[in-house]
């Protein structure tokens, strides 16, 4: 599904890194880590709160996922995430990337500015 509706997020050669512009992803070493790494970037508007990566698709579904879970080491917390990724459909990827495709054009064409 993913290949036929986002073809051009599938067929790349590595990943794509979409980051705020805080200090620390926007550093000399950061910048050079990401170049080094053969990372391709996404442009990102100066303050763009729709694009807020905590409060997007897999971050509210993984922090609801997590809600009442108690973690007792290293491998419960792995071993949850790991049941998380797996609990998901491929349509619940596929429509999180494609909503974040649609949502990051529009803060771009907005220049940055909120939208709804």
């Amino acid at each position: 599904m993913l290949f036929v509706k986002q073809a051009s997020l599938v067929n790349r050669k590595g990943p794509i890194l979409l980051h705020d512009n805080a200090r620390p992803h926007v550093s000399q070493f950061t910048i050079r880590k990401i170049h080094e790494s053969d990372y391709e970037t996404l442009k990102h508007p100066p303050y763009s709160p729709d694009l807020s990566p905590t409060d997007y698709h897999f971050f509210k579904h993984f922090d609801n996922f997590l809600r009442e879970k108690i973690f007792r080491n290293k491998e419960d917390a792995v071993n949850t995430f790991v049941e998380f990724i797996y609990s998901r459909t491929p349509d619940f990827y596929c429509n999180g990337i494609g909503t974040l495709v649609k949502r990051w054009k529009k803060c771009i064409e907005s220049s940055g500015n909120h939208f709804d």
